[in-house]
């Protein structure tokens, strides 16, 4: 009987340790919902076609917001990403090369060193260099880019400006290496296109 009464006590333990985890949960989620919350003026493009994925723009931080009249014509999330990084005396330094899969409002996109973003839905490709960053605290920093060349026609097309936000991860590995020696350290980000204005 006893034995009954101490499983019937660990059971109903278990069962409300769960709910209280469910309850974390479900705080967690909402608080990163209304952390990632596109502001009131600009809206995510919507999602377009099959291969499409609907992605809410992020705040952004006043230091890498693209310039006034911009409009966002695509939002898209790192699926499968690295930013690698090459041993250079003794230590991995300098700029990362990134390789990434992003999914979003219009289809699926890929980032390559350039860096380059090409659309592999229609083969439209740009590149841009950075105008400016914002740093995050244990991760690689968030910025804005120009766009500075374009080929083929199609979504990446009329693209001026890109934003990279709610990174994570990709920083560059501490501690010593052998010069030349490379390392792939995952990333996740957001990546917002933007039209200059009309």
């Amino acid at each position: 009987m006893l034995s009954t009464s101490h499983s019937r006590v660990r059971a109903l333990a278990v069962i409300g340790m769960a709910g209280v985890v469910a309850a974390i949960g479900a705080v967690t989620h909402q608080a990163s919902a209304t952390e990632v919350a596109a502001p009131a003026a600009v809206a995510a493009p919507a999602a377009v076609g099959a291969d499409a994925r609907r992605v809410d723009i992020p705040r952004i931080a006043s230091a890498i917001k693209p310039p006034a009249g911009a409009r966002p014509v695509g939002a898209y999330v790192v699926t499968r990403g690295t930013q690698t990084y090459t041993c250079a005396g003794g230590v991995f330094t300098g700029a990362s090369v990134p390789e990434a899969q992003l999914l979003g409002t219009g289809g699926r996109v890929h980032h390559f060193g350039g860096p380059s973003w090409q659309s592999e839905r229609d083969g439209s490709l740009i590149t841009a260099k950075k105008t400016a960053e914002s740093p995050r605290p244990g991760t690689i920093p968030e910025l804005l880019l120009t766009v500075d060349t374009h080929s083929g026609t199609g979504i990446l097309g009329n693209v001026a400006y890109i934003s990279r936000l709610l990174t994570s991860g990709g920083v560059a590995p501490a501690g010593a290496c052998v010069d030349g020696a490379t390392a792939a350290v995952p990333y996740g980000a957001v990546y917002v296109f933007w039209a200059a204005k009309r």
